[in-house]
Formats: structure tokens, C-alpha cells, sequence
């Protein structure tokens, strides 16, 4: 992983394969099915990166051949928290590498006339205060949305957060860094910048649209 030239919250996974996979997931040629795919596959991956602090204590336990201590993981558990819909894209990745997770859902909608984050839905399991919260959504584009719903996380007592996604832009990390800097950033790439649609350059066009095929 790389954090050179970006803010200390912010983590860049360049393994090889993260790479790859992206480079596929940008191609505008790629397919809906395809998209979905490479989305899931590489979340695995972040996921990977997102879980490297949890915390270890030793078990022990009898191989075929004798017993050793071994590790399990010890502590708070996990939340997986989803910002609808874009986010549920990358969450069945996660899910695949810790399957006992817990998930929260959050919903958001960016009002016409301000241009604000409005929350619609939110979901989260009763003892999150409890649970360290990994935040997923494809992009982030202006921080908007990323900086609502961890809001609305932090005013349910959630403590320690992370957020993950598939692409940044830089006026999202500084957006998101200013609002929440205990929050760290874990993505696969930092692009050049917003257009004046809000879509990140260059980018992968709309997640949600690719993930889900639609318009």
C-alpha cells in the first residue's frame, strides 16, 4: 500500500491485483455482469486492508498432529455500515471475508435545491457503540454523502470508523479529512479531480449505474 503525496488518513492500495481490477472496472467496455465481478473482487481486497488492526489473542487448540496456542480475534466486532445503493456493490465482497460481520445501511438522498445530503433511511444494530464500523461506497466524489452518514454513525455511538472505496477524488478526501480526521480513507486510487457534474476524473463513470444497469 502507498500513502505518498496524500494526506495521512488516506491509505492507497497498489497491490497488483487491486490495480488490475481497477484498470478493468475503468474500462467503459467492460460489462454490467463484469463490473459487478471485479466490484466484488477487489472489496475482498480492501476489505483485507481495512481489517489489518484488528485486534489477535491467543487460543489453543489440537492440530491432527498436537496443540499448539494459536490466534483468534479478540475485542469489539464488526459492522459493515452501507451508503444505498452504490454501497451494497462492494459490500458482498466484504461479507465473503468476514461473514459473521453485522450490517448497517444508511440512505441519502442530495437535495435538488441545496445540494445537501438528505438521510431517508437508516439501520444500524442496536450495539453499535460496540462494533468498530467499516463505511463502503464506490466513490468519493464530494464527501457529502460519506460525511452525513458518518454523522449519523457517530450520533448513534459508533467510535472507531473506516471508510472504504473503490476511487476518491481529492476535494472528497479533504472534504471528508476536515469533517471526520479521525476517520482513515482506505481506496485503490485518488483521481485527478471533479468535473462540474460532480463525477470523478477520470474516474469510472456512475458505480451505481454500472453495478445495477442502469441509467
Amino acid at each position: 500500500m502507498s500513502e505518498a503525496t496524500h494526506p495521512a488518513n488516506v491509505v492507497i492500495v497498489d497491490h497488483p491485483l487491486v490495480q488490475h481490477k481497477l484498470s478493468r472496472l475503468r474500462d467503459a467496455a467492460t460489462s454490467t455482469a463484469g463490473f459487478r465481478r471485479l466490484a466484488r473482487e477487489i472489496s475482498l481486497l480492501l476489505a483485507y486492508e481495512a481489517t489489518r488492526d484488528l485486534k489477535l489473542e491467543d487460543v489453543e487448540i489440537e492440530t491432527p498432529l498436537e496443540r499448539i496456542t494459536g490466534k483468534h480475534l479478540s475485542g469489539k466486532k464488526l459492522c459493515f455500515v452501507s451508503i444505498l445503493r452504490a454501497g451494497n456493490g462492494i459490500l458482498d465482497g466484504m461479507l465473503d471475508l468476514v461473514p459473521s460481520a453485522r450490517v448497517g445501511h444508511i440512505g441519502l438522498f442530495r437535495d435538488p435545491a441545496t445540494l445537501r445530503p438528505v438521510e431517508y433511511y437508516c439501520k444500524l444494530p442496536d450495539d453499535i457503540e460496540a462494533r468498530d464500523c467499516i463505511v463502503v461506497d464506490p466513490m468519493l466524489a464530494t464527501g457529502h454523502s460519506a460525511v452525513a452518514a458518518i454523522d449519523s454513525l457517530k450520533r448513534a455511538g459508533a467510535g472507531t470508523i473506516i471508510f472504504v472505496c473503490l476511487l476518491a477524488a481529492p476535494e472528497g478526501v479533504a472534504c471528508l479529512a476536515a469533517a471526520h480526521p479521525d476517520v482513515k480513507i482506505i481506496t485503490c486510487a485518488v483521481d485527478r479531480e471533479l468535473d462540474d457534474h460532480g463525477y470523478i476524473r477520470p474516474g469510472l463513470g456512475d458505480a451505481g449505474d454500472r453495478l445495477f444497469g442502469t441509467k
